[in-house]
């Protein structure tokens, strides 16, 4: 009990924030040893998605004086993985959750005072042009204040890293690198005694017109009119899709004004994720109002794309992030075939097998990496990368990570062409079917309270892997703990080309499962997937 409340005051002496510390004054004053161990009972880890949490006091939650701690740690290891006499520079943006700003400008402050040139984004603005400023500004890295589609009680810190890393995302070993040099901070230093130096400078106007610039060209068929309704999810997407759309000369969309301007609680969704149920409630009832033909819409972050569409019937459904991918890659990889060029459409393995199948077609390579950008962006020779969270890599010569503002581009490109053409999205939904067969996704996700619960689950497969899902046999069974990926990854391969894949979220406190099937029509593959999702509900919930 009393080393909680010594670690609590060591913690709260180097507190520069007014109101974290008054959280833990309030605590120790009411010797509430629970609330003070759920905030001191380990740290926040710093791994390959960086840092995100609840915002709240303690080495278990995001604030400042763990912010500074990790930009400390950051600067330490740039600097000893600097070449001689090489000038190191970081840019630095941020996103309209609570406290993000303060945590850039933390960021900036003690970056610069360690003799790295700070660039601070001028203003709100998406993780898609951080990740661009990264590569277009030669810097040696970069750090976006996002958690993205997270809880609003979550923040998040985002680390990409330039010279030979070529302005991607982290991966190991570096993770672990970094992790140590943060911890040494931690152990060694008070965050309140940190140099600091105000100056920074900001990252220029016309690093983000150039995005803009880059985003727009993306535009090659000719302009149609259509009505079209797009929701920023209360994040910061509005402001930099409307530069790109004027640019291109489209048409802007019906916004949904509830939802476009940033605002960090997100009043009017439960969860701040386009995948959720419920998120575009809004969108569809706008959508509805003006007979839009579709939606798009960005998570709170803008580097993720929904799409929800109108069916002959009227009725309104969300298109799952591996339909939108094969699409995508049936699209980009068509221009490229007929431009006579070469190179490689690739995927996260829990991501639609079928795109090797759409690549194969085409005359281009497939590639398969472990969840996340910060693999598939690193692929050579990249025509087009996606994950089926709805995340997708349409123009990987401007950035190494999923990009929601040129995904949207390059979506209304693709309704674009189809209306030169005299086709409908229905028809060019149907084209792909007849080419490449009818598959069906769906994703089983357990959101828990108890992380060991999600271990238990696992554990259990592990035990006694499923012979029959859905009384489908299962031909092959991978443990990718067992690969030469070392990851945390379950893999069943059913009879007639079925797919379930366990793994546990990196960023949330998630179990998820994901389902791919197929048949001789989508209704078929549909039936499928329902049978063995229900399969393996009464699996999960058998277990406590």
């Amino acid at each position: 009990m009393t080393d909680i409340i010594q670690l609590a005051n060591r913690w709260l002496v180097q507190d520069p924030d007014a109101e974290t510390r008054e959280e833990l004054q309030r605590l120790i004053a009411q010797n509430d040893i629970n609330a003070l161990n759920a905030r001191f009972n380990g740290r926040l880890q710093f791994g390959t998605a960086g840092l995100r949490g609840r915002l709240q006091a303690g080495s278990m939650g995001m604030n400042r004086v763990l912010v500074g701690q990790a930009a400390a740690g950051l600067a330490r290891f740039l600097l000893a993985r600097a070449k001689p006499k090489q000038k190191l520079s970081i840019v630095i943006g941020y996103d309209g959750r609570k406290n993000s700003l303060r945590f850039a400008q933390d960021t900036a402050e003690i970056m610069q005072a360690a003799g790295i040139d700070a660039y601070l984004m001028p203003s709100m603005r998406p993780t898609p042009v951080l990740a661009f400023a990264v590569r277009h500004m030669h810097a040696s890295a970069g750090v976006m204040v996002t958690a993205s589609h997270n809880p609003p009680e979550d923040n998040g810190y985002k680390v990409y890293l330039g010279d030979e890393d070529d302005g991607a995302q982290i991966v190991a070993p570096d993770d672990k690198l970094i992790a140590e040099q943060i911890q040494w901070v931690a152990d060694n230093q008070k965050v309140n005694e940190l140099p600091r130096s105000l100056d920074y400078k900001m990252i220029p106007q016309t690093v983000i017109d150039t995005y803009i610039d880059r985003s727009a060209s993306l535009f090659t068929a000719p302009i149609a009119n259509y009505k079209y309704v797009y929701t920023a999810m209360h994040g910061v997407g509005k402001e930099t899709l409307l530069a790109v759309l004027a640019k291109a000369g489209m048409p802007a969309p019906v916004l949904v004004e509830a939802q476009c301007e940033p605002d960090g609680t997100f009043p009017t969704v439960a969860f701040p994720n386009p995948e959720e149920k419920g998120a575009l409630d809004l969108a569809i009832a706008r959508a509805q109002a003006i007979d839009a033909e579709f939606i798009v819409a960005n998570d709170p972050d803008a580097d993720r794309l929904a799409v929800a569409i109108k069916d002959a019937d009227g009725n309104w459904s969300t298109l799952h992030g591996n339909q939108v991918g094969l699409y995508f890659g049936y699209f980009i990889g068509k221009n490229a075939q007929a431009e006579n060029k070469t190179g490689t459409l690739g995927c996260s393995l829990v991501s639609s097998p079928l795109l090797s199948k759409v690549a194969n077609t085409l005359g281009l390579q497939h590639q398969e990496t472990l969840t996340g950008f910060k693999y598939i962006g690193r692929i050579p020779n990249l025509i087009f990368g996606f994950e089926e969270a709805l995340g997708y890599l349409v123009n990987p010569e401007v950035a190494h990570d999923k990009d929601g503002i040129s995904a949207i581009a390059c979506f209304l490109n693709l309704i674009n062409s189809l209306k030169s053409e005299g086709k409908t999205f229905a028809e060019f939904q149907q084209e792909f079917i007849d080419k490449f067969g009818a598959a069906y996704s769906d994703q089983l996700s357990l959101r828990v309270a108890d992380l060991d619960r999600i271990q238990r689950i696992l554990k259990a497969v592990r035990a006694a892997p499923f012979q029959t899902i859905g009384d489908i046999k299962v031909e092959q069974y991978i443990d990718h703990l067992q690969t030469e990926k070392q990851n945390n990854i379950l893999v069943f391969h059913l009879a007639g080309g079925q797919r379930v894949i366990l793994r546990p979220s990196g960023t949330e406190p998630k179990l998820k499962i994901y389902l791919d099937t197929n048949g001789t029509t989508l209704n078929k593959a549909k039936t499928l997937c329902a049978i063995i999702k229900t399969s393996l509900q009464q699996f999960v919930e058998s277990i406590d």
